[in-house]
């Protein structure tokens, strides 16, 4: 019963940072996923997989973890460099590719 604690990434889906600044504790499989063969649902017997925890900080959930002996691993954010970008950038007098439309 090994524990991951991370800090979620933004999906593709959305252009802001919404729900990525909590950390996330959440169990790993211990099983694998199954097809059932008549309706093709996806099914588990690993209660565990449905746990999903939120904490405001990295120590506040391990500090979760190690108080109820959740064995756990962190793994860090990777920060990506955000460039600010505005609607008038399309129209600069010095862009270095021309303007196609």
């Amino acid at each position: 019963m090994v524990a991951r604690i991370y800090r979620p990434a933004k999906t593709a889906m959305q252009s802001g940072t919404a729900k990525t600044d909590r950390w996330v504790l959440e169990y790993e499989p211990e099983s694998s996923r199954r097809v059932e063969p008549l309706m093709g649902y996806t099914s588990s017997s690993d209660m565990r997989s449905q746990i999903r925890l939120f904490f405001d900080s990295c120590e506040e959930a391990v500090e979760y973890a190690t108080r109820n002996g959740v064995a756990y691993r962190v793994f860090e954010p990777q920060e990506t460099k955000r460039r600010k970008i505005a609607y008038s950038d399309n129209f600069r007098f010095d862009r270095t590719q021309s303007w196609t439309h």
